[in-house]
């Protein structure tokens, strides 16, 4: 069996991956009469391959038992995905990076602090939306459109898990 642990996120670590979507260390302006900061521009939304188009949805995903083994990885070659926590609360990420199917020697896991959000570069290789230790709904941007952007890749002959600290 392999086990990953995941290590925490950052913007350095993930940067093969995508963008982690977070305001914490990022510039901002004011705006609102000063009621309001604008973080802006935190992640690249590259959707329009192929005639694409931005699509906002909101995911509510159940938390895994644990241990947490792999089923499936999956990537999207048309376009990027992001997830962005809508309650506070941490999730884990597995990704692997773009190309053929990954080996699990490839993968590499992150658990995210609850603030932090992450948006999947085109063809990053991940498992589906991981939740932790509640029901967790999600803010998505990806593509919408004509075309082939799914593929996926059956992991349970691979036997792996993450090892969470209790």
């Amino acid at each position: 069996m392999i086990e990953l642990t995941p290590r925490p996120l950052t913007a350095q670590a993930f940067r093969p991956f995508g963008d982690v979507i977070a305001v914490d260390g990022r510039d901002h302006i004011e705006i609102n009469e000063g009621m309001a900061r604008r973080y802006h521009d935190l992640a690249t939304v590259d959707v329009e391959a192929e005639g694409g188009r931005p699509l906002i949805s909101i995911f509510r995903a159940r938390p895994w038992f644990r241990p947490i083994r792999l089923r499936v990885m999956e990537r999207h070659p048309l376009g990027s995905q992001a997830f962005v926590p809508m309650h506070g609360h941490p999730f884990l990420v597995v990704v692997a990076p773009p190309g053929p199917a990954p080996s699990p020697a490839a993968l590499s896991a992150f658990v995210t602090d609850g603030r932090q959000g992450v948006n999947y570069g085109r063809g990053v290789w991940h498992h589906p939306l991981l939740a932790l230790d509640r029901i967790t709904d999600f803010l998505v941007v990806d593509r919408g459109g004509d075309g082939h952007n799914l593929d996926e890749i059956d992991y349970r002959i691979h036997d792996v898990s993450v090892v969470l600290p209790d």
